[in-house]
Formats: structure tokens, sequence, C-alpha cells
């Protein structure tokens, strides 16, 4: 299928009389679109085999399948029939071999994806209806779709909700100041909002965030003084949670550690250590291949990184690694902390680690490394 007829599909009623993605909401038919995949086969040629293992939906949308069962049971599906609108043989193992009786098209997706938005939809539907206004519900489900969120465990949703505060606030009010204490951290639900930093004589616009955005964490997590000023740029809507509920309901969840030797088999399976102390620590010495992130520009340098890798991070005492950790998570990106940081570490195992010094590795967009000279 070409990408004019993918377009016209994907904006196409078929689509949305497929079971069970005709329960998806916009939000999350915007997030499983990119993955869909749409694929041929001539008559005759095999779609799925009895016995196979794979992760993934297949949905008839032009032509005629034979399904065949163990028994030697034969049944013919056409597309756009009431069978046609439900997965091919969708019990893993497969129960049928699956073959073209004419050329067909056919739509493939993973399943873990759609049993995943499938799973939240079911989880919060009358979360989202107890909402006394649409505004409400599309903050919400704004929220819960943020990456944050979907790292947080259906048990602690409600009760991460009910412990915030709502509140209404104008433009040009600083909702958090640099310097300050962090006491609590903040969800926009409405409106705009900027993250400035003052160095000196210098004032560097960070940022600017949007519905669903979180801040104020980072002084959280670090137990540091504020290291921005979050300034709103529109009347908001913004959701206040106190430090002791932040660190019950989200950072628990959201920051995982590993051990030395879990470290080691994760990257054998294409993971990538990320130092994020400050350059002068990293070149004092450092992970083979580590690349440099200090902490304070992760938010800004983020956007290198390979959505697709998982990220190593650590630091001295475990401190900033873990603030990183869940900083990534935010960005839906896939990291842990070395459990304890370098200083945990036994000698022989620090030494092993931290076996390189010098500038080391650059980061690249996309995630491509280079070698500094």
């Amino acid at each position: 299928m070409n990408k004019a007829n993918l377009l016209d599909f994907l904006q196409s009623e078929q689509l949305r009389s497929l079971v069970p993605l005709n329960a998806l909401s916009e939000a999350q038919w915007r997030e499983l679109r990119p993955s869909l995949r749409i694929e041929s086969l001539l008559a005759g040629q095999a779609l799925l085999r009895q016995g196979d293992c794979d992760q993934q939906h297949y949905y008839l949308l032009s032509g005629e399948v034979e399904l065949l069962d163990a028994q030697g049971q034969r049944e013919i599906v056409m597309a756009g029939s009431l069978p046609g609108c439900h997965p091919l043989s969708p019990t893993v193992p497969r129960q049928h071999t699956a073959r073209a009786v004419t050329d067909i098209t056919y739509l493939r997706l993973d399943s873990a994806q759609l049993d995943r938005l499938i799973s939240w939809r079911e989880a919060y539907q009358d979360l989202l209806l107890q909402q006394a206004d649409g505004e409400s519900q599309q903050w919400l489900e704004s929220l819960l779709h943020s990456p944050l969120f979907r790292r947080v465990p259906v048990a602690n949703v409600r009760p991460l909700l009910a412990s915030m505060q709502r509140l209404e606030m104008p433009a040009g009010s600083n909702v958090i100041v640099q310097g300050d204490l962090g006491d609590c951290c903040f969800f926009l639900c409405r409106g705009r909002a900027e993250v400035i930093r003052d160095s000196d004589s210098d004032r560097q616009v960070l940022a600017e965030l949007g519905e669903g955005a979180c801040f104020g964490e980072e002084a959280l997590l670090s137990e540091l003084p504020r290291n921005a000023t979050v300034t709103l740029l529109e009347d908001s809507l913004l959701l206040r949670l106190d430090k002791k509920n932040f660190i019950a309901y989200l950072r628990a969840p959201m920051v995982a550690d590993v051990s030395f030797g879990e470290s080691v088999r994760l990257l054998a399976q294409n993971a990538q250590w990320l130092d994020v102390r400050l350059q002068d620590e990293y070149e004092q010495g450092h992970a083979h291949r580590a690349v440099n992130m200090p902490l304070h520009l992760l938010r800004l340098k983020a956007r290198l990184l390979n959505p697709e890798l998982t990220y190593l991070c650590y630091c001295d005492s475990g401190k900033r690694s873990e603030t990183a950790v869940f900083l990534l998570g935010e960005l839906g990106l896939k990291a842990y902390t070395l459990r304890g940081g370098l200083n945990a570490l036994p000698a022989v195992q620090r030494d092993a680690l931290i076996c390189e010094v010098g500038a080391g590795y650059l980061l690249r967009s996309g995630g491509r490394i280079e070698q500094s000279h």
C-alpha cells in the first residue's frame, strides 16, 4: 500500500470498525497510528502458521484468507465481514495456519502496545466519566497518557490524583522561583509556561511547557534548591503535588535501579552508559563508551538520545542518576540508575567500570556516538 492509500486507510471507517481498536480514544489513536503496518501477500502465501508465537495482531483489510486448525477444520474469512473485523487467530501459540485465498492486504500491529492501550482505557474509563465537563476530561486524559503516567501503576493513580491540589493562576505568575527549596511539584493542565534560569548576569529560557507537563520535580529528587524559575505565559490550571505523595506514588515506580552485574547483562543487550556528572568529573574517569550528559543539561540534550536504547545512568552517590532516570522516564525513554552509584561499588568493580580518562565520546542526533579527538 502506497503512502497516499495508507493515509486514506488511516482516516477510513474501516479502521474504526476493527475490534478492539474501535474502543480507543482519539489520543490513543494518535499514539497507535505511527506503529501500524500495512502489508500484502499474493494468493497462496501463508500469513500465519499454527504454533507461531509472534506478539502481533493481524487484521484482514482486503481479500480472503483460509484458516485451518489442527483438526483440519477450515474457515474462510472475508475482509469487511464480521469475522474480518477481529484479529486473525489471535491466541498465542497460533491455533491456525492462515493462508491467502486471493491477493490480500492486512494490518499488523504490536499486541503488547494494543493490550496496554485497551487495559488503560478499561482501567480509567470510569475515572474519566466522573469529570464534570469535557475540558476536565480532556486534560485528565492528556495527563494520563503522558510518558510519566504510563509508568505509574494503576493502583497509584487514583490516590495520586486525589492528593493533588487544583490551582487557577493568572498569566505572569511565578509558580516556582530559582533558589527556593522544593516542597512540591506541579502538573500543567491548561495553559503555557516558560522555564528560565538566571546565571550571573545571563538569563536563559530553557524550555516552554504545555499541557500535561510536570515541573518542579528535580528539586524533590535531588533535595537541592530550585534550579530555575517557571513563569506562566497564560492564565493556567495547575495541579500541585506535595513531596511526600510525589515520593510515594511517582518516584518509587519511576526510578528503577540495577546492580553492576545486571548492568553488564543489559550492555550486552544494546544498553548504553550515560554519565550524568559534570564534564570535569567525567574526564577524570568514565565507563567505556559512556556518553557525558550532565544532569543540568539533560532536558536540553535529551533529544539527542536514541529512544530504541536503554540508558544506564551513573554518578558518584546515585542521587544525580536517580534524578536523570526520572526525567528520562518523563520523556518516554527507558533508563536505570546504577544502584548506590559509583561509591557503593567494591574497588575491583569500580576500577573495571571507570576504565577510561579524557574527553571520551560525543552524542550526536539519533543517538549516534563518536569518539572525541
